[in-house]
């Protein structure tokens, strides 16, 4: 099976590179050239791929499904990677041939939390038009790779990863606005924030206003935390003495 990389931004690159060590992997790129094992090819030639890894940013989808719409093979399949489904999964419905097959994918890491491998960490899996026979050869090949294969719906992905990864994100990129330092006498728990305000803020800054914007349930997500941090501000200023719970 041939696969394709459309896309080699820092995830793209990364995931290009990853699935280079158990498969044949080409990959397309309008500003980069393709890592060490992953043949570059023009845009047309990675859209002839059996399995086409889409790895733009979320707010670009619709731009490169009419980009590449016109190249599909009938029968390939076409996988997002994005951080949300329901978005890319119903614009992919709406712009791609009917005689492509869609699958919607959420590696759950990225460069920093799967620098040191994959094996076990987890991969959401939405099916949304592909044959048995082809989503069993996803799921070989994510297998192979030792990944934990998570399937669920669009809509019940987007409404754990609010409050998962979009909550990271924006604590992340809250704490970030802190100016927070290393200190010589920090807690394991302090590290442990420190590491998650460097591995967000890693990230564009394109990517955490997608995450936010298009899944629809962030911002009930961000309404809770706003309402959750004013409730323990009132709870502490009506303690009258330091030893009330």
């Amino acid at each position: 099976m041939k696969i394709g990389i459309y896309g080699l931004g820092r995830f793209g690159s990364f995931w290009a590179s990853t699935l280079s060590r158990v498969a044949d992997v080409q990959a397309y790129s309008r500003s980069s050239s393709a890592p060490e094992g992953v043949l570059f090819v023009s845009e047309e030639n990675v859209c002839k791929s059996d399995l086409l890894f889409l790895c733009n940013s979320i707010s670009s989808v619709g731009e490169v499904c009419d980009r590449i719409a016109p190249f599909l093979k009938e029968g390939m399949i076409v996988a997002d990677t994005c951080s949300v489904k329901v978005h890319p999964l119903e614009t992919m419905k709406k712009r791609l041939p009917a005689s492509v097959q869609i699958l919607g994918t959420h590696p759950m890491f990225g460069p920093d939390s799967g620098r040191n491998g994959v094996a076990g960490l987890p991969v959401a899996l939405c099916p949304e038009r592909i044959d048995d026979g082809s989503l069993k050869t996803v799921l070989d090949l994510f297998t192979s790779l030792g990944l934990r294969i998570e399937t669920l719906t669009a809509k019940d992905h987007d409404r754990e990863a609010a409050y998962s990864q979009g909550i990271t994100h924006f604590i992340g990129r809250t704490l970030d606005l802190l100016n927070l330092e290393p200190s010589r006498i920090s807690t394991t728990g302090y590290e442990d924030l420190l590491d998650i305000v460097q591995q967000t803020c890693n990230d564009k800054w394109q990517l955490f206003v997608d995450l936010q914007k298009f899944n629809p349930y962030t911002e009930e997500m961000r309404k809770k935390l706003h309402s959750s941090i004013e409730e323990m501000l009132v709870k502490l200023d009506s303690i009258e003495s330091i030893g009330e719970k």
